[in-house]
């Protein structure tokens, strides 16, 4: 049996209303209707928008959106069109009106056929299974899970509730998974690291590969991305965590709660990242290492050694922040510096001729 459960209405909310729900303060008709939402440098009317970067504000003159959230310091230097709702954090309060809205969209629910469901598999309340996916023996599976066409999981995966598998998803044996957990399309996890001793014939032995992979409540995981089953143990992914598309996540590795890492960046084995940490996109970090909470991360830094201050790191080798705008201040005078060199060995020349 198949069906799609329709949670609310289309959304169409009064500025009054908005600001009831974010907590904000109105300034303009309150009764002004609002169906959806739109970027502010395109908005339409009928929409909601928000102003958060000042580098947008001159789109607050000229948009045709019906409201537009701004932050409660914002001073405008000309009068708008717009009715502004004034909240403390016009993006973060955004969030929360894109997470009403995406209530009204239509959730899946039922087994669609064909389907494989191993024999003793509990399918419990909310369940979503599309078609051609796997679910082998031992798998447990908790409340409202929607596991979307063409996923495979493992036997003896253990999933807990509200968790999202979207097309093409592979999570391989052993596996743990908690709550509130979204996978997009195309990710495997629990692939085997890469473990290999060289012999000294010149080829390589296969290290096997009998950990897991243990993923915490409330993260979420992009598209295509890797994270290895540990050689023993568990290769972990704390609560909070959020990667982006294309990361690597290599065998034995830990990372730390809230911490967020950016598209194609990439953990040697048995890294451990620390809490709340932000790593750009293409960053890179060698294996075995231990780095320190709250640090920061530019794109296409390379982590190469140890690191033990809470900073921000750019670069490869990584450096402080302070020290690679130095660097690069330096560089652009290299040719000046060089000039200087060569006429200042000219000038030695001729005083040892002299």
């Amino acid at each position: 049996m198949f069906s799609f459960v329709q949670n609310y209405a289309v959304m169409e909310f009064t500025a009054k209303i908005i600001a009831q729900y974010l907590g904000g303060t109105v300034e303009g008709d309150e009764n002004v209707v609002v169906s959806s939402v739109s970027k502010i440098e395109s908005g339409k009317k009928g929409t909601l928008s928000f102003l958060s970067n000042f580098k947008y504000t001159h789109y607050l003159y000229t948009t045709e959106a019906s409201i537009v959230l701004v932050n409660k310091d914002f001073k405008p230097e000309k009068p708008v069109k717009p009715v502004l709702i004034r909240v403390d954090n016009a993006y973060d309060s955004l969030a929360k009106l894109l997470q009403l809205y995406q209530q009204s969209v239509a959730q899946p629910i039922g087994v669609e056929q064909p389907s494989f469901v191993a024999q003793g598999v509990e399918l419990k309340e909310g369940i979503y299974l599309g078609a051609f996916a796997y679910i082998a023996r031992g798998v447990q599976l908790g409340k409202n899970v929607k596991i979307y066409p063409q996923v495979y999981i493992g036997e003896n995966v253990k999933i807990g509730d509200n968790v999202t598998l979207y097309s093409g998803v592979k999570i391989y044996k052993e596996c743990v998974l908690g709550n509130n957990v979204t996978i997009h399309a195309g990710t495997i996890i629990g692939s085997d690291g890469f473990g290999f001793a060289p012999q000294s014939d010149g080829t390589y032995y296969k290290i096997p590969q009998i950990g897991n992979v243990i993923i915490e409540d409330d993260v979420e995981i992009g598209a295509n991305v890797t994270i290895d089953r540990s050689t023993m143990g568990s290769t972990v992914i704390h609560k909070g965590v959020k990667l982006d598309n294309l990361c690597h996540v290599a065998h034995n590795c830990e990372i730390g709660d809230n911490t967020v890492m950016a598209a194609q960046g990439g953990l040697a084995g048995s890294t451990i990242i620390g809490k709340n940490t932000m790593i750009g996109g293409q960053c890179g970090f060698a294996g075995h290492m231990k780095l320190p909470d709250n640090c920061k991360f530019g794109a296409k830094t390379g982590v190469s050694h140890q690191l033990n201050e809470a900073r921000t790191y750019i670069g490869y080798p990584a450096v402080p922040q302070i020290q690679f705008f130095k660097t690069q201040i330096a560089l652009k005078r290299l040719p000046e510096i060089i000039d200087k060199i060569d006429n200042l060995e000219t000038e030695i020349f001729k005083l040892k001729q002299e």
